[in-house]
């Protein structure tokens, strides 16, 4: 064998010493440095002037229009249905005509639950009134049957066991009416009123009830019922459960203060199905320097079964389908690749997001940060971002390009159902921060329709959007990040 020879054995020495300094060198990407990166970040001020204005007035309207087509076109799209996959076929089918790279799908098993006929009815004290309600996702039906049984009330898991530890729980329909303080705590009501919803038919089980009513997670209701998801512990008994009006909860705690038996019937044609196959939209602008680096944007294209799924969460996905279109437009394109995103599944456990992770979680390293809109596209103040403090003193200076439409807000705890395991994983993550105090008046119902948007909001979120996305990807650095 020939001998390697002295200057070639430093040359090569010194190539593995620098790799072992820093993989972000090898890769062929620059290290990392605070001066020069927020310098680049303030060079990009006339880029982001150039995207506000394309948003904002070249292209005003342009992606509510979209939206608008959309949802008038499929309305609701559940997991599992036949009208989620004739969406994500035409959104494909309009990324392809719009000319972007690498639009494909990805498959992803995903849960089929049917909600079918369903009503709940007083009996007495006010015979033949219907109650609203809406049969709760992975709900069980009444097997064909109407149950008709005394309805107790109940304001939390500790009136209720109470009320069982006195027998007065066997046989009932349990209706919770807890509640909580929207006006004074804004930002934790939907947590800490969730756990009702989802827990709500197990803890009832063990009183031995045969079903149960939840009070609609929401700040205001104008008698709508909310949907969303629920579990069955393997060791109880599975009993129908549905959400029912903040309106009628109240009604119904008024009456058995009063003495007044509650007497419903309750009827659920709901039904699990076996999981079907789905998919995850992908459609990209190829970064010019570092193709193989990916800043992502996304929402999640399935929504419930009631309204249109227009702000939960066709706008997020929506204004992330915006900031491709702004660029190509533009004839904007940065060092890195922006990939759009569009998961399947969100409503539904996550399922989509999770195969996608899954997927390409080997490539992590090559993830610089992943952007989540799912709390709609009302006006918007900045960002929610979760990383290291480098990072936030980073994407703090992009957020100051944003000033023009007040959007420099940066809000620590960015993150989404579909970002978070990348999140934990330790890449940077971002959502978008709103005025979205009414996101909750319409969160899983039937009023969640195209009018609760507003075209100038989403044109706003969609400047936001793809300013942070263009910025980030076209650096010369990675964001820095902690090691998991």
């Amino acid at each position: 064998r020939t001998r390697m020879t002295m200057p070639r054995f430093f040359v090569c020495t010194a190539v593995f010493l620098v790799c072992l300094w820093t993989t972000a060198a090898c890769a062929g990407r620059s290290p990392f440095n605070m001066g020069t990166t927020l310098q680049q970040v303030a060079d990009h001020k006339q880029d982001a002037l150039k995207i506000i204005a394309q948003a904002t007035q070249a292209s005003k309207g342009q992606s509510y229009n979209r939206l608008a087509t959309f949802t008038d076109t499929f309305g609701a799209r559940i997991s599992g249905s036949d009208r989620l996959e004739e969406a994500i076929d035409y959104v494909v089918g309009e990324l392809q005509t719009e000319g972007f790279e690498n639009v494909h799908t990805e498959n992803a098993q995903v849960p089929h639950w049917v909600r079918g006929n369903e009503y709940v009815r007083m009996v007495t004290p006010q015979q033949g009134k219907p109650i609203a309600m809406l049969g709760l996702g992975n709900s069980v039906g009444t097997n064909g049957a109407v149950l008709r049984a005394e309805a107790i009330v109940v304001r939390s898991f500790d009136e209720l066991r109470q009320r069982a530890l006195l027998n007065e729980t066997q046989g009932k329909i349990v209706v919770y009416n807890q509640y909580c303080n929207w006006t004074a705590y804004p930002d934790s009501c939907y947590g800490m009123s969730v756990g009702y919803r989802g827990d709500g038919a197990n803890e009832a089980a063990k009183a031995g009830a045969i079903a149960t009513l939840i009070r609609s997670v929401a700040a205001f209701s104008i008698y709508s019922p909310h949907t969303g998801m629920m579990t069955y512990d393997s060791n109880v008994k599975q009993i129908p459960n549905a959400c029912i009006t903040i309106e009628d909860a109240e009604m119904m705690a008024r009456m058995q203060a009063r003495g007044q038996p509650i007497v419903l019937e309750m009827y659920m044609e709901a039904k699990t199905l076996p999981m079907r196959t789905s998919r995850n939209i992908i459609a990209e602008i190829v970064g010019s320097k570092y193709p193989d680096e990916v800043v992502l944007v996304g929402g999640h294209i399935d929504s419930w079964d009631v309204g249109q799924g227009a702000m939960d969460d066709g706008c997020g996905a929506f204004i992330s389908w915006e900031v491709l279109t702004l660029l190509k437009q533009m004839g904007m394109r940065p060092q890195r690749t922006i990939r759009l995103i569009m998961w399947t599944c969100e409503e539904f456990g996550g399922f989509g997001g999770t195969q996608y992770f899954n997927t390409h979680k080997s490539n992590i390293s090559l993830f610089d940060l992943v952007m989540e809109s799912d709390m709609g596209t009302f006006v918007p103040t900045g960002m929610e971002f979760s990383g290291t403090p480098e990072a936030q003193q980073v994407m703090a200076a992009v957020g100051q390009l944003l000033a023009p439409i007040n959007a420099t807000k940066l809000v620590t705890g960015g993150g989404g159902t579909d970002i978070d395991l990348w999140i934990g994983a330790g890449v940077p993550g971002a959502s978008i921060h709103t005025n979205n105090q009414r996101y909750f008046w319409f969160h899983h119902s039937n009023g969640d329709t195209l009018d609760v948007l507003n075209p100038r909001e989403m044109d706003l979120c969609s400047a936001v959007w793809a300013v942070y996305a263009y910025v980030v990807a076209d650096l010369d650095a990675m964001l820095p990040r902690n090691s998991v």
